[in-house]
């Protein structure tokens, strides 16, 4: 690439990702104050323990800003490794803890971490050196392709079994998404988007809960005090909140009516506070972000640089859209955090390491 090297990160990245924190900081309060004090005693409890996450996320991407992203590259197989790892110890009760039926996070004292969060930014990183490695045979499917369809495989099936479907998809489409953009045949995604539609379906109807979550997002109302009941709460949010919401701190559905107020549906209370401006004014900032990330990518001095940061951009933008997607009805309930702003302390932390990468990344583009 011809151009002048830039000695500073991206600013307007930097300040979007504050504000997201920042917003998610108040909005973990306001959804969860009250739920909080019914269960802990402790109308601070979530408030607290996210900003700890954000503290430490902080920190993370400080470090990985100010670390050579190429030595992510020099180290990929080693993280790779610690990765799987994690993911195959979440399996053993000494050291895991099981909510709901899924087994996914690790325990280390009064916090948890959950390896598949690591795995996104693990994968992403893989397909970024693979691209750099194989850019002249990605037309080839036994030498370009196939080496990313097994990596895929060794993280695709463990979160798959803890089960935590959501993550399994997500790690699909970002991979698939980082091989088409750097040139992949079309035909080599047309056919492994083939084989995947009767895995999936296999996977949907083999579990019950899949199964009502797929038939609940069809027809909510069919069944709205159980299956339906939680897509049916997130419509009555949106519609309380109107165009300037009810105000900060004054939603009626985080009473108890709404599950994972604070967590997977956080958008939800937002609609209602904040209303439709807020929700627009959160949907704009993921737009910046998704931008300023793709900027980076286009300006990198080297291919790994581009790979990496669209790659982490692809990742960040399909979670929040997902999650978005879920809160409106859009698409069935996966169980995915909105980034920056949800309650979770694993999705917090490896999505402030992407931007720190990113960050440093754009330290080294080259303006055109």
């Amino acid at each position: 690439m011809t151009g002048s090297q830039t000695k500073h990160a991206d600013s307007l990245l930097s300040i979007t990702v504050a504000v997201l924190v920042l917003v998610g900081i108040v909005m973990v309060f306001s959804s969860s104050a009250v739920y909080a004090m019914e269960k802990y005693h402790d109308s601070y409890y979530f408030l607290k323990r996210q900003a700890v996450w954000c503290l430490l996320g902080t920190g993370v991407l400080l470090v990985t800003k100010n670390m050579d992203y190429h030595k992510l590259h020099q180290h990929t197989y080693l993280i790779m490794l610690a990765t799987f790892l994690l993911l195959l110890a979440v399996m053993f009760p000494e050291v895991s803890k099981e909510v709901g039926g899924a087994r996914r996070w690790l325990t280390f004292g009064g916090f948890t971490f959950q390896p598949s969060e690591l795995a996104k930014f693990t994968l992403v990183l893989f397909i970024a050196k693979s691209l750099v490695k194989r850019a002249d045979k990605l037309r080839n499917f036994a030498y370009g392709y196939l080496p990313n369809l097994i990596v895929l495989g060794f993280f695709f099936i463990p979160i798959l079994f803890q089960p935590d479907f959501g993550t399994a998809m997500i790690i699909c489409l970002v991979t698939f998404t980082m091989l088409f953009i750097a040139g992949l045949r079309k035909k080599f995604l047309f056919f492994s988007v083939l084989a995947l539609i009767p895995f999936i379906v296999s996977a949907i109807m083999s579990a019950e809960y899949r199964t009502r979550r797929i038939t609940a997002f069809l027809d909510p109302w069919q069944d709205p005090s159980n299956t339906g009941f939680q897509a049916i709460q997130s419509f009555y949010a949106f519609g309380r909140g109107g165009y300037w919401g009810t105000g900060l701190g004054a939603s009626h559905q985080k009473l108890f009516y709404l599950p994972e107020a604070h967590t997977d549906f956080i958008f939800s209370v937002i609609g209602e506070e904040l209303g439709f401006m807020g929700t627009t004014a959160i949907i704009l900032l993921f737009s910046i972000l998704i931008w300023r990330g793709f900027v980076t990518a286009y300006r990198a001095k080297d291919p790994f640089g581009t790979h990496l940061a669209s790659g982490l951009t692809i990742l960040i933008g399909f979670q929040a859209f997902i999650n978005l997607g879920v809160a409106v009805g859009l698409l069935p309930t996966k169980g995915l955090t909105l980034p920056f702003i949800s309650m979770g302390g694993s999705s917090m932390l490896i999505t402030m390491l992407s931007v720190g990468v990113l960050l440093n990344i754009s330290e080294q583009t080259v303006k055109h």
